[in-house]
């Protein structure tokens, strides 16, 4: 049945703009801040995560120990080509990444850069539902369905839409509301 693979794409799409929530920085450390840096180890790019262990041992610190004490380096270098923002502070065996308070202008861009992230989302699941609407649509002309049938199951695709579009505003209003709080 179309309608169970469409809610769970959309399923999968409401995940990933979590995902992408999950990268943009609220002003307290988040080892999830770190999840799109990638290393060139050994001449791969490796995931951050795959290489150290990634703690928060309070509020305003990201503490990075690398499996292997000699991709210190690698790792440091990597967090600073990365678009975290964030400069690295290496001790020899640990990296630091201190955090800073965002200032009201960096807030508002970040709550712009989320509200981005949500029009993304939303758009793939109006995609997804168009893609199904045109395969149902393919079916009631080949007579596999029932006119009856195709609208019901078009009411059922839009439901489902209609969820999953809410869904997304409420994890933007609750991103919105971590990045506004100071």
């Amino acid at each position: 049945m179309k309608l169970a693979e469409a809610e769970s794409t959309m399923q999968k799409t409401v995940e990933a703009t979590q995902r992408a929530f999950n990268t943009i920085r609220t002003g307290r450390a988040n080892a999830s801040l770190l999840d799109k840096v990638t290393v060139d180890y050994y001449g791969s790019p490796t995931p951050l995560k795959s290489l150290a262990n990634i703690s928060t041992p309070d509020g305003t610190t990201i503490l990075i120990q690398p499996y292997d004490r000699s991709s210190l380096s690698l790792i440091e270098k990597g967090i600073s080509l990365s678009d975290v923002g964030l400069t690295p502070s290496n001790d020899g065996s640990i990296i630091r990444l201190n955090i800073p308070p965002l200032t009201s202008d960096r807030r508002k861009e970040l709550v712009k850069i989320t509200a981005k992230y949500a029009e993304e989302g939303r758009v793939g699941i109006r995609n997804i539902r168009r893609d199904t609407i045109e395969t149902i649509r393919k079916q009631e002309k080949s007579a596999e369905i029932s006119e009856d049938e195709s609208r019901d199951q078009q009411d059922k695709l839009q439901k489902l839409t209609n969820k999953y579009i809410a869904r997304i505003d409420e994890l933007l209003a609750e991103k919105e509301k971590d990045i506004s709080t100071v």
